[in-house]
């Protein structure tokens, strides 16, 4: 068997035929049993290309890189997918293991499992392309964090394809590492590497992707804490059993536009791989608009364009039988995106997103319901900004803040 690289050419027969992403593994799974069942994303990232200053001090060649990834819902067999999709020379890796994580860099030996690929611990993924693990047999909890360890070869991109707003520490060290291995000492990044997703194969798990820009990503939450509001989302989903199968996937980029320009590539460019790729997919957010807005609101032909494209994602959803949510744009006066152009388009914008089911006439294309983000976090007084307490710079918010967007989605969804 070859190894399996994913190339998102292809991204149509991903939908149609998912398991096929599936190896054979070392656990007592048979492919006949993986093609019955189902696979659903319970964590995952937006690969995108570093910025200066976002690669380690020195090379990924022969060091070993431990990340540590917030679970959303828990499952006793996984997989991994790792990604170079975003890089133009190719990846080699020793080997990857994951483990519980306990406190920064330490982790629970006892837990530690080596990973393979067609049943071997190394790989090496080329250029634009992506691999998925073996399944494995691990335990994972509701709401835990995982460290995932890779030890990488001699050949490692310049430009890794990375996360750059991570929001979690992760520690490098020289050399190949194993689960006994001290990373006292280790050089500290706030990005990840590589790592794309992780996926569990229960047959009554579904999950909700969401595409946004740096307040999804969590620009203002506290590094290492988990309190994006994302992470909210799907701890208070987890506290019902009417909702508690449902995993959160942030797909968020900060900086990121719908229509174009921003960081890093627009929505319109990125929602096959990043949104449609991700596996078990019941529902789809969408909360994003703030950057075209800010960034571009001196152009009438903004709103237009960023209607246009919501349509166009919302009919590429449907086609593949998700429900897509919008979610209305929070207040931004006080920040340098204000001016009453902007507030006016914002305002506008959200009228729109308001009108979520509106489709009785064929022709007119909404989303299937609006989770009131706005109207969540906006002061009473002064509906125009955020709340005092609640944000962290006037335009992204603070941990209570995300505290809130998170309550709000959860109740959206389990009034539902």
């Amino acid at each position: 068997m070859k190894r399996q690289l994913i190339n998102y050419h292809w991204v149509g027969m991903l939908l149609l035929f998912p398991l096929l992403m599936s190896c054979a593994s070392k656990s007592a799974i048979t492919p006949q049993d993986n093609a019955t069942r189902h696979w659903t994303g319970t964590w995952a990232t937006a690969v995108e290309k570093p910025g200066q200053g976002d690669m380690p001090k020195a090379s990924l060649s022969n060091r070993s890189l431990r990340q540590v990834i917030h679970i959303s819902i828990g499952g006793d067999t996984m997989r991994l997918r790792l990604s170079n999709v975003q890089s133009k020379s190719p990846v080699s890796i020793k080997s990857v293991y994951i483990a519980d994580a306990t406190y920064t860099h330490h982790i629970d030996g006892a837990t530690a499992t080596y990973l393979t690929f067609d049943h071997q611990r190394d790989v090496t993924i080329a250029p634009g392309q992506e691999v998925m693990s073996d399944i494995v047999n691990y335990r994972l909890r509701p709401q835990q964090l995982l460290a995932v360890t890779i030890n990488y070869g001699d050949e490692t991109p310049a430009e890794a394809s990375c996360h750059r707003g991570s929001r979690t520490t992760s520690y490098i060290i020289p050399g190949e590492s194993d689960p006994a291995t001290s990373f006292e000492g280790a050089e500290e990044a706030v990005h990840w590497y590589n790592i794309a997703s992780i996926d569990v194969l229960d047959e009554g798990m579904t999950a909700i992707a969401i595409l946004g820009n740096s307040i999804t990503d969590g620009r203002g939450s506290t590094t290492d804490a988990q309190d994006r509001w994302t992470d909210f989302f799907a701890k208070e989903l987890s506290k019902d059993p009417a909702t508690a199968h449902i995993g959160v996937l942030n797909l968020g980029i900060g900086g990121n536009c719908v229509v174009r320009g921003g960081l890093s590539e627009p929505g319109v460019v990125r929602f096959d791989r990043d949104i449609l790729g991700q596996t078990g997919l019941s529902a789809i957010i969408i909360f994003e608009g703030v950057n075209d807005i800010g960034s571009h609101s001196n152009q009438p032909e903004t709103y237009d364009q960023l209607i246009q494209a919501y349509q166009e994602l919302i009919r590429k959803g449907h086609a593949a039988g998700l429900k897509v949510y919008g979610a209305t744009i929070t207040p931004f006066k006080n920040s340098f995106y204000y001016n009453e152009t902007s507030e006016a388009m914002r305002k506008r914008v959200n009228a729109w997103i308001r009108q979520a089911g509106n489709n009785q006439n064929s022709s007119i294309v909404t989303f299937d319901g609006c989770i009131d983000f706005d109207a969540a976090v906006r002061d009473t007084g002064d509906p125009d900004a955020l709340r005092q307490d609640l944000q962290d710079d006037w335009l992204h918010l603070n941990p209570a803040g995300y505290a809130v967007l998170g309550k709000t989605a959860a109740d959206y969804f389990q009034r539902k």
